[in-house]
């Protein structure tokens, strides 16, 4: 974090978690506030933790930076923190909605926000060629130790998509996206990215935290209380179809637990038209 003051940086913020947690709200969107001015790059996630608070407005998607120093801090104990603390199965979800609906051994597959190569390595068998994209280099470098996927890349996904539709790279048969959804609000660019790289026949499966519209108030998404966002599954559904895509099959998941309390999600499959 080149020329940022990260004592003045470390004191603002630890300010405000604390304030936050004393449920000093007020004060505590003025340290992050401050935090902001400090970092503009947002690497501790000032601008989610605002609108969580409900005294900022919703980002469109949580800072690059932030969601890249969040998973980094975590990488060598992200498996046992998100499997066997918080209960999350979403890969093996997805293996088995792809061996259910998915027939055939495909050519290519993306598994966008790899992480450390969960899904990679519970669908290895099904495709010959596998890339696998995350914004974290800490997790990349763990999916690298997995040694089932051909490439791996550093990238934020929209600008991988982006960049390799200029490329002119192959499009692929399915695309993956794992706990993806809840650091990107509106999808849109998201989707159009995956559907400008998928095969016509292909098919896209993610996970989605989800409430409902009474609960969202009307809003196609919103900063839930730890900081992800949650989506109004019309309007993923909706985007999909803007995009090209015919839902095949969407379920409602416990995507993970917090606290004991289950996070209600959805898993998504859809065709390219």
């Amino acid at each position: 974090m080149t020329g940022i003051d990260e004592e003045a940086l470390a004191e603002a913020y630890n300010r405000a978690l604390a304030l936050e947690k004393a449920g000093r709200a007020d004060e505590a969107a003025e340290a992050y506030r401050e935090v902001l001015a400090l970092d503009p790059d947002d690497h501790g996630g000032a601008a989610v933790r605002l609108a969580a608070l409900g005294r900022g407005e919703t980002p469109q998607k949580a800072p690059d930076a932030y969601v890249a120093t969040l998973f980094d801090q975590h990488a060598e104990d992200f498996d046992l923190i998100l499997v066997d603390q918080l209960g999350y199965h979403v890969p093996e979800m997805v293996r088995d909605l792809v061996a259910e609906k998915v027939p055939g051994r495909l050519a290519r597959l993306l598994d966008l926000g790899c992480g450390t190569g969960l899904a990679g390595e519970y669908l290895s068998d099904r495709a010959g060629f596998l890339v696998g994209v995350d914004i974290a280099e800490g997790m990349v470098a763990m999916a690298d130790e997995r040694d089932v996927y051909n490439d791996l890349y550093v990238a934020e996904a929209v600008v991988f998509l982006a960049a390799s539709l200029e490329d002119g790279e192959d499009p692929f048969d399915l695309v993956v996206a794992t706990d993806v959804f809840p650091y990107v609000g509106a999808v849109e660019d998201l989707v159009a990215g995956v559907a400008a790289l998928t095969t016509p026949g292909g098919h896209f499966i993610f996970s989605t935290e989800t409430l409902d519209a009474q609960t969202l108030g009307g809003r196609p998404y919103m900063v839930g209380p730890k900081h992800r966002f949650a989506h109004d599954i019309a309007y993923v559904g909706k985007t999909l179809s803007n995009a090209g895509f015919a839902v095949l099959d969407e379920r409602p998941i416990v995507v993970r637990y917090e606290e004991g309390a289950p996070v209600p999600g959805h898993l998504v499959l859809a065709q390219r038209l």
